[in-house]
């Protein structure tokens, strides 16, 4: 039971990092994805879009890792040491990240927790499966 929830925490985590990659390099000069991230404005956006793209990449390769892991957990069993390891390392980099937004400002705390709670869980109970 623990590796399935792993599984499913492990499954959020990936899918809210591509989320996070839509909003970072697909929509971030949209009025909604700025309010999102607290940009002031079109031309502030414009001057952060090459940053916000490149980091939205970052959170991609964090899911496809987290999402290659889980496959291969699931089509080898909760044995298999290279899923297990990918999704373990994966989930980490996305735990490590939101604790890094944190040292960024404490109004990066809410942010922060939202990304790293999936991780988090997901983690926790992928060792312990």
């Amino acid at each position: 039971m623990t590796g399935i929830l792993a599984l499913v925490f492990a499954s959020l985590a990936a899918l809210l990092h591509v989320y996070i990659f839509v909003l970072e390099s697909m929509r971030w000069t949209a009025p909604a994805t700025r309010r999102v991230f607290g940009v002031a404005d079109l031309q502030a956006a414009e001057i952060t879009k090459p940053l916000a793209y490149n980091q939205g990449f970052y959170n991609l390769f964090l899911a496809v890792g987290a999402a290659v892991g889980i496959g291969l957990w699931i089509v080898n069993g909760i044995g298999d040491v290279a899923g297990r390891t990918l999704l373990i390392f994966s989930l980490g980099s996305m735990l490590a990240a939101a604790l890094v937004l944190v040292t960024s400002g404490r109004r990066n705390l809410r942010p922060a927790t939202i990304q790293g709670t999936f991780p988090l869980i997901g983690l926790v109970l992928a060792i312990l499966a």
